[in-house]
């Protein structure tokens, strides 16, 4: 969302409550629906709205400063233009994962599954998997996002049709993973992780539906967990206090597929 304003006198603790309810009319000025092509390849126009006496307020989904580095773009190219900027920090998927009961500071490097095509089959958020597995630390899986995407054609003859949303489930993720496994294994690889690894699966963090489920990899692959969005998690060695919190998210059958290395330690 872009929202230009005259109305300097605007706090920002009511511009943010006003954020949050996402109507024009509490702005009392036009929303423009800006997606990341705008942001990239238009930012000085969108910053010739912010002039001496105007105000200009860019608000983003998630973490202003979070996965993607459009923010940090269009930071810079203000401050290279003289152009001064306040952030108001929002709520992001990063921390609110904490619901699902793992512990945050036992997270390693956040990697991104996209979806597979026919002829592009990447496999390297493995390897980033892998090395938070070798370190005992859990890994958690943005899942990809396909909005205002062309097809190839489209794309080639320059026309701007675009393909209908799609939003990776947390099932697809773990199919992926599952043949990634598959893969590795018929190269003789020693293995990150198993079918049999614990996992847990989130839907719609946050809303009144949200959705949270563990179990082993092979699991997740066959669990439905609704609309999107989604995301999963790859555990890492976990703590008793952690392991009661994802037996509340499991099935019947609990999570046997844990073993006990010492005292305070479980690993599957």
């Amino acid at each position: 969302l872009l929202l230009y304003t005259t109305n300097t006198n605007i706090s920002h603790s009511d511009l943010r409550r006003r954020c949050v309810l996402s109507q024009e009319e509490y702005y009392g000025c036009e929303l423009l629906l800006a997606d990341r092509d705008m942001v990239e390849q238009q930012a000085d126009e969108i910053l010739k709205g912010c002039g001496v006496s105007s105000g200009c307020h860019f608000s983003v989904v998630g973490a202003c400063f979070g996965v993607v580095a459009t923010t940090h773009t269009l930071v810079l190219r203000a401050l290279n233009a003289g152009i001064q900027y306040r952030v108001i920090h929002n709520a992001s998927i990063m921390n609110a994962v904490g619901c699902c009961g793992l512990q945050l500071y036992n997270f390693g490097e956040t990697v991104f599954i996209v979806f597979w095509m026919d002829t592009w089959r990447p496999e390297s958020f493995y390897d980033k998997i892998k090395k938070n597995r070798d370190m005992g630390l859990h890994t958690l899986c943005l899942l990809d996002i396909k909005v205002k995407e062309q097809s190839m054609e489209n794309l080639m003859r320059g026309r701007k049709i675009y393909e209908p949303p799609r939003y990776m489930t947390v099932t697809q993720a773990a199919e992926q993973l599952l043949e990634i496994l598959q893969n590795r294994r018929d190269r003789g690889e020693e293995l990150a992780m198993t079918e049999d690894t614990v996992c847990v699966g989130l839907a719609r963090v946050g809303a009144e539906d949200q959705t949270i489920r563990s179990g082993t990899l092979q699991e997740l692959a066959s669990s439905d967990l609704g609309g999107p969005l989604h995301l999963m998690i790859i555990s890492g060695h976990l703590h008793p206090l952690e392991v009661d919190m994802l037996k509340l998210f499991s099935g019947s059958e609990g999570l046997k597929t844990l073993k006990m290395t010492d005292s305070s330690t479980y690993v599957s």
